[in-house]
């Protein structure tokens, strides 16, 4: 049965989607944006601190779940330049213990919504 995830403590959604979905056991969240959910504005002062908001939105959403970042199976990084990965994935180590880390795929896209830099979905299992 589909149940909606919804916090205050990550960005409201800024079109026809949930912050998440749990259905059984797995949830699946939407792409999170360095979006602060207290003042709605964008955090982009640079590639580190816009990653650890993404983060902290995913974060956010996991918990509303009743999850953790241990829950994680899967994660999906789409990233506007491939030159930010390292900086970006030295944020994103440090939400994950390196032996239970989850899958992942990373990507580079023309574009992301709000023209940010990076934008993370993940999908995880209770």
């Amino acid at each position: 049965m589909k149940k909606i995830i919804i916090t205050p403590h990550a960005p409201a959604p800024i079109g026809p989607y949930s912050q998440a979905v749990m259905n059984g056991n797995m949830l699946y969240t939407s792409g999170q944006i360095a979006i602060n959910p207290e003042t709605g504005e964008l955090v982009m002062d640079s590639i580190s601190i816009e990653t650890k908001q993404v983060m902290e939105n995913l974060k956010a959403v996991l918990s509303a779940a009743e999850m953790t970042f241990e829950n994680v199976i899967k994660t999906s990084i789409f990233i506007s330049d491939m030159n930010e990965f390292s900086t970006i994935n030295q944020v994103y180590a440090t939400y994950f213990n390196p032996e239970t880390a989850p899958a992942r795929e990373t990507v580079e896209v023309a574009n992301l919504p709000k023209y940010v830099n990076v934008e993370i979905s993940v999908i995880a299992a209770k």
